[in-house]
């Protein structure tokens, strides 16, 4: 509803400047043409009106190119608000949270030795944050959303969990022969990496005992 209300009472000032214009524009001629005319001059005011008509409809396809380019823009903040409001939802999920820091707290650092010790219920937690992480890169695929937007706040979660996660990734790749298991969470974590990198910003992890 605001979004439309928007557009319609951006189009009735574009159509009100324009018609001022257009009216403003009439008048000068009109003006101009008398005092010409007075003075012995034999322009036409048609022809007058002609050319002020030709700068009137460049100046409204410049003005609909604007506008187009306005919603344009406003269509693609939108886009970038709602991704990032599920990135931060996904992320932020109480279940995610606490199974993030499961990991973070409980994970065997050795896949190979720890593999037999997990219960089915830890590895349902090991493959939650897997597949959270996995929705995560597909938000962020092919420039979706501006990277710069999001890294700030989302790039730690995603090193750190990436860190524990690691060893366990690689050693089911081996196990299975399968390269493309989990790949996209794997280059989300580069990316990430990346990123941090280029800002300057940290990339070692503190690890702390009762962290909230």
């Amino acid at each position: 509803m605001n979004s439309n209300w928007s557009g319609r009472r951006t189009l009735a000032v574009v159509a009100i400047c324009t018609a001022l214009g257009l009216a403003l524009g009439l008048l000068m001629i009109l003006s101009l043409w008398g005092f010409l005319h007075a003075r012995g001059a034999t322009s036409s005011y048609w022809a007058m009106t002609e050319a002020l008509a030709t700068a009137v409809t460049a100046a409204t396809v410049i003005g609909a190119g604007l506008l187009a380019y306005r919603e344009l823009d406003e269509a693609s903040n939108s886009r970038h608000l709602a991704v990032a409001d599920r990135l931060f939802e996904e992320l932020n999920a109480p279940e995610n949270v606490a199974a993030r820091r499961w990991i973070f707290q409980h994970l065997p650092p050795d896949p190979a030795a720890g593999q037999a010790e997990l219960t089915d219920p830890e590895r349902d937690t090991v493959k939650r944050v897997l597949n959270s992480l996995d929705r995560v890169a597909f938000l962020t695929q092919g420039g979706w959303i501006p990277e710069d937007m999001v890294m700030p706040w989302m790039s730690p979660m995603i090193l750190k969990s990436w860190i524990k996660l690691k060893p366990w990734v690689d050693y089911e790749v081996d196990r299975r022969h399968e390269p493309d298991y989990y790949r996209q969470v794997r280059a989300l974590a580069e990316r990430c990496l990346s990123w941090r990198e280029a800002h300057g910003m940290s990339t070692k992890v503190t690890w702390v005992e009762n962290a909230l």
